[in-house]
């Protein structure tokens, strides 16, 4: 299946190109939520056309942050009540929603089959995106794998915990060996300070650099700020809700970085917007 889908791209005409970023991490409860979001609005804010897909497709998290209630949700789509373009909703600075369902059993671990249909509907979706970020679930199950080998670049959230470390790096690791990702981006979250980070990078860093050959790059951190908390009561991301605090200006020099790094281009095998929004450009 994997060379007939890389097989059907070299035959259709680009259209479109869209920077496709999938957010992930090891383990659940280190913000990758937030800093999916987060993201997403800073990118709006400097003009971009931004696309949140919410691939934690059995526990939907990107609308409850946002402070939305979506009448649709993807389980539509893929029982062929709704096109994709249905279910789309606006959040704040009009950045796009795509919305996962909640409480899916179902959709916690999607079938070849619905694989397919999410990549067929994201191929029929005519709508101008510059950049999507993928918001996955936690862990190393099928849908987290399968979601960051169809995206072109993949940001791995991390703690300074060591069980966090630890987590991330068996996530990396599957990647790697199972789907041959070479190439990730280290974000740590919740960080005391710079020196935390960078012990916490620095510690990821030397294992992969001893058992694995891939690349990995620090993009940056975010300082663990209570203002993050405060802002997901009140179902608003921080960098919204407190743009002068310190964490929405580390997203911010993380939006930065992304910006001035080069983009996966075409890292091979099955990715989103197969024939009108596939490819990459540096944003």
């Amino acid at each position: 299946m994997m060379e007939q889908m890389t097989a059907s791209t070299d035959r259709l005409k680009i259209h479109k190109a869209t920077r496709v970023i999938a957010i992930t991490s090891g383990k659940g409860g280190v913000g990758k939520t937030n800093i999916a979001g987060a993201l997403s609005l800073y990118f709006a804010g400097q003009g971009r056309k931004v696309m949140i897909l919410d691939a934690d497709l059995g526990l939907s998290n990107i609308d409850v942050l946002f402070g939305i209630s979506p009448e649709f949700n993807i389980e539509n789509v893929l029982s062929g009540e709704k096109r994709l373009s249905e279910i789309v909703v606006d959040g704040p600075r009009r950045v796009r929603i795509l919305p996962a369902s909640s409480g899916s059993e179902g959709l916690a671990n999607l079938s070849e089959a619905h694989k397919m249909k999410i990549l067929s509907a994201l191929d029929e979706f005519d709508e101008d995106v510059d950049i999507l970020i993928v918001d996955t679930g936690a862990g190393i199950a099928g849908n987290v794998t399968f979601f960051c080998e169809a995206s072109q670049e993949i940001i791995v959230v991390v703690t300074p915990e060591p069980t966090s470390i630890t987590d991330a790096y068996a996530l990396i690791k599957v990647l790697s060996t199972n789907y041959g990702e070479r190439k990730f981006r280290i974000l740590v979250n919740m960080a005391a300070g710079a020196d935390d980070a960078l012990e916490t990078f620095r510690r990821i860093s030397l294992v992969a650099d001893r058992f694995l050959n891939i690349s990995l790059d620090y993009i940056g951190f975010l300082t663990n700020d209570p203002l993050v908390r405060k802002a997901v009561r009140r179902q608003q991301s921080f960098i919204e809700c407190f743009p002068a605090a310190q964490v929405s200006k580390d997203i911010a020099a993380v939006g930065r970085a992304l910006q001035h790094d080069p983009v996966n281009q075409i890292k091979g095998g099955v990715q989103f917007f197969l024939r009108r929004l596939f490819g990459g450009v540096a944003a």
